[in-house]
């Protein structure tokens, strides 16, 4: 299946009213380079293509969905070494929340020691969606009973003017507090994020239904 093929099938699924509602999600991604492809469908097509090495190995994409599918390919590889070094090298290409959101490979949660080292590297990247990948990872794996205080510190210590960014290490704290809110409280009682990032989390966490009343309550009375 050549990637040409991939994209004419991609154009055949086009719903152009999608495409521009879905661009306008998207303010890091060129609105033409929306093809405009629903996700069911995307993950769907992705499983009938053959050969995927060779998609993976064609980078970089023109499309959005083409940078979906990759993520979805990526998801389902179940060695964990050849997953994550296919992953460090989809990273640098990824432009835009969805695409990186939808990067959750199977083998890095069934391998989260090794892991690690991973996740310390691409924390310390430029790249934008390589350091939202990797608090989202820390989300994802490393809360609740794997929960380190380092960890938050981690993404406490991260410096960035960068939305996405933020936005993730907000969402982040906001589970941690559902997860492991007595571990987590003092950062917010003490007021150790910046002020957008720390009533961002708030925000989050008093609209999770995983957080109880009372800690709602308590969580108003810590706004800046």
């Amino acid at each position: 299946m050549t990637k040409s093929k991939i994209i004419l099938d991609l154009f055949n699924l086009r719903d152009e009213k999608f495409a521009n509602f879905n661009a306008c999600l998207l303010p890091d991604t060129v609105k033409e380079n929306v093809i405009g492809v629903r996700t069911p469908e995307l993950k769907k097509y992705a499983k009938t293509i053959q050969n995927p090495d060779d998609f993976l190995q064609k980078l970089p994409h023109k499309y959005f969905e083409e940078n979906q599918i990759h993520a979805f390919l990526l998801s389902d590889i179940k060695d964990f070494e050849k997953c994550a070094n296919m992953v460090d090298a989809f990273l640098p290409y990824i432009d835009n929340w969805a695409t990186c959101d939808q990067l959750i490979p199977k083998a890095f949660g069934k391998n989260t020691d090794k892991l690690l080292p991973w996740i310390n590297k691409w924390l310390k990247s430029k790249h934008t969606y390589t350091v939202r990948f990797a608090i989202g990872l820390l989300m994802r794996f490393y809360l609740g009973d794997k929960f380190d205080l380092k960890y938050a510190k981690q993404v406490l210590n991260i410096q960035s003017d960068e939305y996405y960014i933020n936005m993730m290490r907000a969402w982040y704290f906001a589970t941690a507090l559902a997860k492991n809110w007595n571990k987590v409280i003092s950062i917010i009682e003490n007021k150790e994020l910046d002020t957008w990032t720390h009533n961002k989390t708030i925000q989050k966490a008093i609209e999770s239904f995983r957080i109880t009343e009372p800690q709602k309550k308590y969580l108003r009375t810590l706004k800046r």
